[in-house]
């Protein structure tokens, strides 16, 4: 099936889903060289986005003489700093703003029909996370690494919110018990 531009139509953004129920994206692979007496050694890494589109996101950088095994290794990775994102219907509670290193991340709720409105890494972690209405922003370094990483803060900033309202908010007293007459 040929689209109207004449190209075949897009696969989905490279996403892979395995048996966990977890979707996994390959946002940014590189070469790097170590360089060495007998010349420079070459090897590849790869940063990877997992989601299981109900709110639970992680990435991870795997690193690796070729791609696939950097994939593999990223994916372990990033499952192991999975972070639950709180949502308020489908977009997140509030602002959140981080600076991790040399990356500010700003998101704000957005109202239902915007979309997300986000590039990079940022928008595969809330795509993959199940958020659909929000508007981000990365500045500082454009580092897709760096940006993935102060995105993960800045969900962990949310839960860290989350937790230390619900210890601030008073309990309520126990109900009294009814009188019989």
């Amino acid at each position: 099936m040929v689209s109207a531009g004449g190209r075949p139509p897009r696969q989905g953004r490279g996403r892979e889903e395995d048996s966990g129920g977890m979707t996994e994206r390959v946002v940014y692979t590189r070469r790097i060289a170590k360089v060495v007496k007998g010349g420079r050694r070459m090897r590849f890494n790869a940063l990877v986005v997992v989601g299981d589109g109900q709110g639970g996101v992680g990435a991870g950088l795997g690193k690796a003489l070729a791609i696939p095994d950097a994939v593999r290794k990223g994916n372990a990775a990033a499952r192991r700093v999975m972070v639950k994102i709180p949502r308020k219907g489908s977009t997140i509670p509030h602002e959140v703003k981080v600076k991790l290193g040399a990356s500010t991340v700003l998101m704000k709720p957005a109202p239902a029909g915007t979309g997300i409105i986000a590039a990079g890494a940022m928008r595969a972690m809330l795509e993959l996370g199940g958020i659909q209405d929000v508007v981000a922003k990365s500045m500082g370094s454009r580092n897709p690494i760096n940006t993935a990483y102060a995105t993960l803060e800045a969900f962990r900033e949310m839960v860290r919110a989350q937790e230390e309202v619900a210890y601030r908010r008073p309990k309520a007293p126990p109900a009294a018990p009814a009188q019989s007459a």
